[in-house]
């Protein structure tokens, strides 16, 4: 039977609470860590990975992988690349690239589309899918913010995103609902 998997959605009420969900998330991020990135086209997902590496220690710059298709950044304590599949036309480019062999224990990893890489890709800890909050009103920047985690370290990260949620430590942030629920038949 697979683990359990904890669901959240948060309302994001700006750019700033997407930073600020991004420097929450930071801290749970190691070596092996899988991070995926879903939305669409402006939903924030690069906003959120360079918050993501703001908070981890990196002062330099922060590059949009969508040309480049990776970008990799020394950290303090372990690499991370960040990817972006959006130009791929095929759920085998991003292994033709050689890009397997930066996932995994070594490195952590941040991956923007990966539907782009269909059920190739190993599993993520954290699955965080970013989409326009409809009932945010004019809020422009306003996001729903939808996180999944399905191993020990994802429901680590979101339960720790829960307590400084709950406890109102992520300003701009609010829980729509959190749940741990065993997987659908």
């Amino acid at each position: 039977m697979q683990p359990e998997i904890l669901r959240v959605e948060l309302a994001l009420a700006d750019e700033r609470a997407t930073d600020t969900l991004a420097a929450a998330v930071a801290p749970h991020i190691r070596r092996g860590f899988v991070l995926f990135l879903s939305g669409d086209l402006g939903a924030g997902k690069t906003t959120f990975a360079r918050a993501v590496l703001r908070a981890l220690g990196h002062t330099g710059r922060v590059q949009s992988p969508t040309f480049t298709l990776v970008q990799s950044y020394n950290l303090s304590n372990f690499d991370l690349y960040h990817f972006d599949f959006y130009r791929f036309s095929s759920p085998e480019e991003w292994r033709e690239a050689g890009f397997d062999e930066h996932l995994g224990d070594d490195a952590a990893a941040i991956v923007e589309w990966p539907e782009l890489g269909a059920a190739g890709l190993p599993a993520p800890d954290v699955w965080l899918r970013l989409s326009p909050d409809e009932d945010a009103g004019a809020g422009e920047h306003a996001r729903v913010a939808t996180l999944s985690g399905a191993t020990e370290w994802g429901r680590q990260c979101l339960i720790g995103v829960c307590d400084a949620v709950s406890i109102g430590l992520l300003a701009g942030v609010s829980l729509r609902g959190a749940s741990l629920e065993p997987p659908s038949p």
